[in-house]
């Protein structure tokens, strides 16, 4: 899939929880342009990939409609994802949303210091999960508008 057709980037390391995800945003038709990286690092070097300040070209530009992101990844954490993404004048109006296992009052509060648009705790059951993720991907991918990204 070309960077530019990205409308969901789930960044994720727990298989278990990545397939649930997919599966649901599938179930829903809202995951056709998904694209899943289990890794920090490489999500780093994905999203920054084809926004290089010098000699973009408008279809290389990586401009998805939201980005879920886990806290707790190997090698880069979420929350230093979140910095990088909110540092760079090309990603920074890129809508993430932070989709995590952790409860911590000191994770929510510096996620969103850092501009997270949205934290939300993994529910526990299947069924809950299943209507967080619908409720959450109808509301990013149909409901809200963001300006469009542009040099």
């Amino acid at each position: 899939m070309k960077l530019n057709e990205v409308e969901i980037l789930l960044i994720e390391d727990n298989p278990y929880e990545a397939e649930l995800a997919i599966r649901n945003l599938k179930k829903y038709n809202l995951g056709n342009k998904l694209y899943h990286i289990d890794d920090g690092a490489e999500a780093l070097e994905y999203i920054f990939s084809g926004n290089k300040e010098d000699g973009v070209s408008e279809q290389q530009i990586f401009n998805p409609k939201v980005i879920l992101l886990d806290l707790k990844l190997p090698k880069v954490s979420g929350q230093e994802i979140l910095r990088e993404i909110r540092a760079n004048d090309l990603t920074s109006t890129i809508p993430v949303v932070v989709l995590t296992s952790s409860s911590e009052e000191s994770d929510i509060k510096e996620c969103y210091k850092l501009g997270a648009n949205s934290y939300i705790v993994k529910p526990v059951s299947f069924d809950s999960f299943s209507k967080a993720m619908k409720d959450l991907s109808m509301y990013w991918l149909l409901l809200n508008k963001r300006p469009v990204n542009t040099l």
